[in-house]
């Protein structure tokens, strides 16, 4: 079977309060974190990859290497990780689109092909600890994308029964995303020592996913269990923004 490949969208908007700096740019592995995120989002062959920027823009675009992606610059970041998916999804021509978060770099590939498999509308992660991100969205759901409001809108939307969503098992936790010092302080003991480069075999190729096996297809009416490189880099402007958290 051969599928098109998904676009995929890197949320790194946020404001970072409660941390206190901008995470997308705290030191991690010799470079930043959001440096780390966007190496394993190219890592994961997406037909187009986009970058949705707000607060820090002028920082991130200055010392993130951006190479590949269409940055969208949002100037209402302070009013959740909505407002970014709603300004993105509108230059996303791929037919779906998986959602990642600037501050998840230990998100795996190989997860990231077996969620691009499921023919549902939308998918996500279902790790040993709970539901987590990445999420994949159909065509069919980006007008309900384009209309998000708020920093859990795209929560309240899987959780809506809007739309079918298939949950795909991913051994292991979720990876960690950071919030406060503590999880930056986490994020550097389970770095070190460096990983090896992954091997060709861990970033499963998108182009022709295999199916799912053990991935629990929910109907529109089941709530859920628990809560590319391209060359060079485009700019767009628009009105999106990530949360406090990062996204």
């Amino acid at each position: 079977m051969n599928v098109a490949r998904p676009a995929g969208l890197v949320l790194a908007a946020g404001g970072s309060l409660r941390l206190g700096e901008a995470k997308q740019l705290l030191p991690y592995r010799g470079r930043t974190l959001l440096d780390a995120t966007l190496d394993m989002a190219r890592a994961c062959g997406f037909s187009e990859l986009l970058v949705a920027v707000g607060g820090s823009a002028a920082e991130v675009r200055a010392r993130v290497d951006l190479t590949g992606c269409t940055v969208v610059e949002n100037p209402d970041f302070s009013t959740g990780c909505g407002s970014s998916i709603r300004s993105a999804v509108r230059y996303v021509s791929a037919p779906s689109l998986v959602l990642l978060l600037g501050d998840q770099p230990g998100v795996a590939p190989a997860s990231v092909a077996r969620l691009a498999a499921v023919t549902t509308p939308i998918g996500i992660c279902a790790y040993g600890d709970g539901l987590g991100h990445p999420f994949l969205f159909r065509r069919r759901v980006y007008a309900d994308l384009a209309s998000l409001h708020g920093d859990k809108a795209v929560w309240k939307l899987l959780h809506s029964g809007r739309h079918p969503v298939t949950e795909v098992p991913i051994d292991g936790p979720i990876p960690l995303d950071v919030d406060t010092r503590d999880d930056y302080e986490r994020l550097l003991s389970e770095a070190a020592p460096p990983a090896s480069p992954a091997s060709p075999s861990s970033a499963a190729p998108l182009a022709s996913p295999a199916p799912v096996p053990g991935a629990a297809s929910l109907s529109g009416s089941t709530p859920l269990s628990g809560s590319a490189s391209l060359s060079g880099s485009a700019s767009l402007s628009g009105s999106a923004s990530l949360s406090d958290a990062g996204r």
